[in-house]
């Protein structure tokens, strides 16, 4: 039951939130952040043993609404949850409430995504999370075109999971099959199966050329909402490879896998290249985000056992610095009115402790040792190297250098140089602002050091 508490919680809280004045920011951000942190207690108290299910289809196949946590999807609910709590306890935007009723029915649907040991169910949430995500950009874009483009790109890949998973029960008899051992397909239909799983999953990451929808939508989208979506919601696609692709489908990965480790190896080396002549702060970390789970899609589809341990290691990783990243240039926008760095330039002076959090997050991002980032790019790439994609090794170390040019280039630009002189002097972190993102740089550096409760996690979940 506490698995559906987890669910259920944020979603019936986003119901009631329109009960409450419009314009309470207060109000409304206290009780979003206590549902989200009482979120994250209950994912930590279901852990991996508690699970609920009541069967709703019996034909063409067997499917339930059958909930529990794998060892993979325990951390990513995790990071979810944390997540959503540091940026809904920062959200300052017209029309607060609402705004927070949106944040609140994305954790709860991406919970119900993360948290579905049933394809059907995976399948459904797979489209519900995409509504909080168009109806933000709807009301607090910059532009409805971009809620349409990012509905029209995931949506299609939502159809061809959709259509994938029935197919794939009708063959097997029952979707309730995420985290089972015993599942395998194969057959004259396994291949079309494997590429509508594969289509969905590439669109949500996501890898080059499907990725046109994500750069426009990580820039207009909110820095809260936006924290969320690139440091959770971009992992579904990569969740979905290790819990559906590779689980079932093992062989069909393998014979793809130099297609895939291509199509990564693109979103590596353009995303990085994009980056570093990007002027838009946020842009810089879209794209840079497009160059990371390029890396992550290698590691992926090399099916070698270390790499598929850092993969999960970089997910968690690129997710907590994706989201301090995020707010923080959101920190930035919200004082000087931009986030062009043509505009920007000696912050760092007057705002001490945002450039700290800042310097942090972008070294995490660039891959410095001693933070999380490094650990999972290192593994990745033994792991890669071990399974013989020697050229993959070396596109991604290429990468990897780039993205301590542009990573370095954006702190330096906003922090360092020359001061701007019309842009006036603000005040620095909050305590509540620098509060919000503590937890995203605290844990930064808690698996940068010990990183083996994740690769423990892999191992039990592959074997």
């Amino acid at each position: 039951m506490i698995v559906l508490v987890t669910i259920l919680l944020p979603i019936v809280v986003a119901a009631f939130m329109w009960l409450l004045p419009r314009e309470d920011r207060v109000l409304s951000r206290a009780i979003g952040t206590v549902v989200a942190a009482i979120t994250f207690v209950t994912t930590v108290a279901g852990g991996t043993t508690q699970e609920w299910s009541f069967r709703w289809l019996s034909r063409p196949f067997e499917s339930a609404f059958h909930f529990g946590a794998t060892p993979i999807s325990y951390w990513i609910c995790l990071l979810l949850a944390l997540c959503t709590m540091s940026a809904i306890a920062v959200t300052n935007l017209p029309r607060t409430r609402n705004f927070i009723a949106q944040m609140l029915l994305l954790e709860g649907a991406m919970m119900g995504l993360f948290l579905s040991r049933d394809l059907l169910a995976f399948a459904l949430f797979w489209d519900l999370m995409l509504l909080p995500v168009f109806f933000g950009l709807i009301g607090w874009g910059a532009h409805p075109a971009t809620a349409w483009r990012y509905f029209i790109y995931n949506f299609a890949g939502g159809l061809t999971l959709l259509l994938a998973t029935a197919a794939f029960g009708v063959i097997f008899g029952s979707t309730d099959v995420i985290g089972r051992s015993d599942v395998h397909i194969v057959g004259a239909w396994a291949p079309w199966i494997f590429a509508g799983f594969c289509f969905a999953f590439l669109v949500k990451t996501p890898v080059w050329p499907l990725h046109t929808w994500m750069p426009i939508t990580y820039s207009d989208t909110p820095p809260p909402m936006i924290s969320v979506v690139a440091a959770v919601q971009s992992k579904a696609g990569l969740y979905g490879l290790i819990a559906i692709a590779v689980a079932f489908m093992p062989e069909y990965v393998h014979q793809y896998a130099p297609v895939l480790m291509i199509l990564g190896a693109i979103s590596l080396i353009y995303g990085a290249l994009i980056a570093l002549v990007q002027q838009d702060a946020k842009r810089i970390v879209a794209y840079s985000s497009l160059s990371h789970l390029g890396l992550i899609v290698i590691g992926i589809v090399s099916l070698n056992q270390l790499a598929l341990e850092g993969s999960l290691v970089y997910i968690i990783a690129h997710g907590l610095f994706s989201a301090a990243l995020f707010l923080l240039l959101g920190y930035v926008e919200q004082r000087e009115d931009t986030r062009s760095l043509l505009r920007l330039g000696g912050l760092g002076r007057a705002n001490p402790k945002l450039a700290g959090a800042l310097c942090i997050a972008a070294l995490a991002a660039l891959g410095l040792p001693g933070l999380a980032g490094f650990v999972g790019e290192l593994v990745i790439l033994i792991g890669v190297y071990q399974s013989g994609a020697v050229w993959a090794t070396i596109v991604a170390l290429v990468a990897i250098v780039y993205a301590s040019a542009y990573m370095l280039r954006l702190y330096q630009d906003i922090m360092n140089g020359p001061e701007v002189e019309d842009v006036p002097v603000r005040q620095d972190l909050t305590w509540l602002e620098g509060l919000a993102v503590a937890p995203l740089l605290a844990a930064l550096v808690v698996l940068g050091v010990q990183p083996h409760a994740l690769m423990e996690a892999v191992r039990v979940a592959v074997h």
